[in-house]
């Protein structure tokens, strides 16, 4: 048995009215890194729940005057604060299935009966404990990635929320242009300006939706039919190619019930850095995507410089960039870790496929 992770002790309530049974108990148990509990009635044993919040497991005598076995378990996993405690029963008493069932329902997880096997029950004890920090480590990453969420949240609502200023003025300053009649006599005048109002109009209704997601938690967004073809060729026309860019968008794009802005966030960085890295005469950026059962697999292919296989993985973690000369001035190496979080939360996952010189593929899941 290893011992728990430095700084953290599995604390062991023993419970028993017999003394000797529980200083047996402690004497085959103990090991670094643990910690022992005594009580001698099942009404100490619920003083001890509760003055200890970080107890791990309840080794929890079935026979006891007043208050037996079966009761406390009951009261402890009627509790909120207690039910998810592990108990493992210790009893001297019938081992047939009837009694065993009547335990299980009572709240306890396993059995261990008297005269104790040593081996068995530093065994089922060294299970319990890795599952205690199993499930307290996973408790605490949970929590980290709530904090960090909030953060890009609160991050999210400011910036969306100082663009729209600068924006405003955009969008005025084009209306007063199309409104001149010297720029209407000019056609190829009037046409830019005219692109120019569109993709402030545009940006204006992204921001919108950005302030409200940020506003909301996850199940208050909302669910909509999303046309991602039309999603994506929006996401295009926003990005001014350049003519040496050819730009592939496949009909093959579903209609999907989700939350719109996160899949056009993840998209459109994709399609974004797609178009930014190229650094070909003739630059090719294919979208589609895969029918999965459960899942659509879409794709972004380009054909620009490439990403060494080493760094494959190194990409989609927070602050790495690759060694690429097309990326280092530009790349914060934070964006394909946002994706990275935003296609997990959706219970996917997101890779890249790509030979150095000749383009990269990216791929993520997206549930249905």
């Amino acid at each position: 048995m290893q011992s728990p992770p430095p700084g953290q002790e599995f604390v062991i309530l023993l419970v028993d009215d017999r003394p000797e049974n529980i200083i047996s108990l402690e004497e085959i148990l103990t090991q670094p890194g643990r910690r022992f509990l005594h009580a001698g009635s099942g009404n100490e044993a619920l003083k001890q729940v509760l003055k200890n919040e970080d107890i791990g497991l309840i080794m929890l005598d079935v026979q006891m005057p007043d208050m037996d076995g079966f009761e406390v378990a009951h009261i402890l996993k009627a509790n909120s604060k207690t039910k998810d405690i592990a108990i493992i029963f210790v009893t001297a008493i019938s081992k047939d299935e009837q009694f065993a069932l009547k335990g299980f329902a009572h709240g306890a997880v396993d059995y261990l009966h008297k005269p104790l096997d040593v081996n068995i029950t530093r065994a089922k004890v060294n299970v319990f404990e890795r599952l205690y920090f199993t499930q307290s480590n996973l408790a605490r990453s949970l929590a980290e990635v709530e904090r960090i969420n909030k953060q890009l949240e609160r991050f999210v609502f400011i910036v969306s929320h100082d663009l729209k200023s600068p924006l405003a003025s955009i969008s005025m300053l084009a209306d007063l242009l199309q409104a001149d009649n010297r720029i209407a006599d000019e056609s190829s005048l009037h046409e830019n300006v005219t692109i120019i109002a569109n993709a402030a109009n545009k940006l204006s209704e992204m921001i919108g939706s950005i302030l409200e997601y940020s506003r909301k938690s996850l199940s208050q967004q909302t669910r909509e039919d999303v046309d991602t073809h039309r999603l994506v060729s929006e996401i295009v026309e926003l990005l001014f190619l350049p003519k040496h860019f050819k730009m592939v968008i496949h009909d093959c794009l579903p209609v999907l019930h989700t939350r719109k802005i996160k899949l056009q966030q993840v998209l459109q960085n994709l399609i974004s850095n797609a178009v930014k890295y190229n650094d070909k005469k003739e630059a090719i950026i294919e979208i589609g995507a895969k029918d999965k059962g459960n899942w659509y697999e879409f794709y972004v292919k380009d054909n620009g410089p490439g990403i060494s296989k080493k760094d494959h993985a190194r990409i989609f973690h927070v602050f790495e960039i690759t060694e690429n000369e097309t990326h280092k001035d530009s790349s914060t190496g934070v964006g394909l870790n946002l994706l990275k979080i935003l296609v997990e939360e959706q219970g996917g996952k997101i890779w890249v496929d790509s030979v150095p010189g000749e383009g990269s593929t990216f791929y993520f899941e997206w549930q249905k």
